[in-house]
């Protein structure tokens, strides 16, 4: 089999990677052992606990690509409410930018759904055997298949997570960094209505956020090191726990949903291409998920892919390769070095002025617009 470009991974970046490049004219193929569900009735009941802080910028591309979900399963965002561990907070508004919402928290499964419905759509070749091998060369690369057939390309995309294959394959070393930490998630039904306010907390060297979703309902991440403490308790002691760090903002909390646990781990690879492969998404870049913004940084990936290759002969050549990892080099640093200065900055409790400078800094970011205003623009991706 050949194909000009062969994506590996079907998550949210790399169908959307494959989305944007065949609607430019691109042969393109997708390698996922376990594609998406499509059925909306099926995704109707419940809500995803695995959801995402969409920025305006990534809206605009799910958008033009048709795959953004129905307004009934989105929540805006009007404001977010940052608290620290010493009376220091942050809010930061939609009114003031002016924008009519600050970001879109929206579900894996419905955007999943959607973007392979348009996978579907333009007949996109789906591969479903494992990829057991990996050749590059100067004109093309090879990934060779468990049922013994080889798919050549002259691009091979490892879009395929933080553990990525296509990474690994191409000899790209990564440096990991562990938190330490485990991210809970889980989902809430809430006493009060939440108003389209998102809320953080940094606790101890802990951080909990409240993300709001339709219908007085919200998902919550809780970064923490003992992430057993939350996921062994029945779900009345789970609402119970969350509601009481949260500070009852929202009144008596419900759970929707079991909790379940990640690792945490900040991932930088020494570089994000190889002959003819290219990486993107999480398999080229993890950030602490305190942000929200790591599925935005590879949203930000398939933006720039788009871009760059209208004009491009050759997507494969190394000059472009170059050019795509130096564009995207600045914001993923930007924003896994902020996120990380962030997390370590609330982390450590061992210095005893910490927390007063800590908590000052975010009462005087607060009460400077122009600073205040520049962090959200730039987290908006304005």
């Amino acid at each position: 089999m050949e194909h000009e470009i062969l994506i590996i991974g079907g998550g949210l970046v790399g169908a959307a990677a494959a989305v944007a490049l065949k609607r430019q004219g691109r042969d393109v193929a997708l390698l996922e052992i376990r594609p998406a569900e499509t059925d909306l009735h099926r995704l109707e009941t419940g809500w995803d606990a695995r959801i995402f802080a969409i920025s305006p910028a990534n809206q605009a591309l799910l958008q033009s690509l048709d795959v953004w979900p129905s307004e009934s399963r989105i929540q805006p965002v009007s404001v977010m409410d940052v608290r620290g561990d010493n009376g220091g907070r942050i809010e930061f508004k939609a009114a003031d930018i002016p924008a009519p919402r600050l970001i879109a928290i929206a579900e894996n499964r419905w955007l999943l759904a959607a973007l392979w419905r348009q996978i579907r759509a333009l007949d996109i070749p789906v591969i479903t055997q494992k990829a057991v091998g990996l050749e590059t060369g100067i004109q093309t690369a090879s990934v060779h298949l468990e049922n013994g057939d080889t798919v050549q390309a002259k691009l091979i995309i490892g879009a395929d997570g933080a553990n990525s294959w296509v990474r690994a394959q191409a000899g790209i070393k990564v440096r990991e960094n562990p938190y330490g930490q485990h991210g809970v998630v889980a989902n809430f039904t809430t006493e009060k209505d939440h108003g389209g306010t998102a809320f953080q907390w940094f606790k101890n060297g802990e951080v909990l956020a409240y993300l709001p979703l339709p219908d007085r309902k919200i998902s919550i991440v809780w970064s923490t090191s003992t992430p057993e403490k939350l996921t062994s308790l029945t779900p009345e002691d789970l609402a119970a726990a969350v509601t009481a760090a949260g500070e009852g903002v929202l009144g008596k909390l419900s759970s929707l949903s079991p909790a379940f646990a990640f690792d945490l781990v900040l991932r930088r690879p020494e570089t994000t291409f190889a002959p003819r492969v290219l990486l993107i998404g999480d398999a080229a870049h993890t950030i602490h998920p305190l942000a929200g913004q790591g599925v935005n940084l590879g949203f930000g990936d398939v933006i720039e892919l788009q871009k760059m290759a209208r004009n491009t002969a050759d997507i494969g050549a190394y000059q472009f390769l170059k050019r795509f990892a130096q564009n995207r080099l600045e914001p993923v640093r930007t924003m896994q070095y902020g996120c990380d200065a962030l997390f370590r900055l609330f982390a450590d409790e061992t210095l005893p002025a910490l927390p007063w400078l800590r908590n000052t800094g975010l009462d005087w970011v607060n009460a400077t617009p122009f600073v205040k205003n520049r962090l959200i623009k730039h987290a908006m991706g304005l």
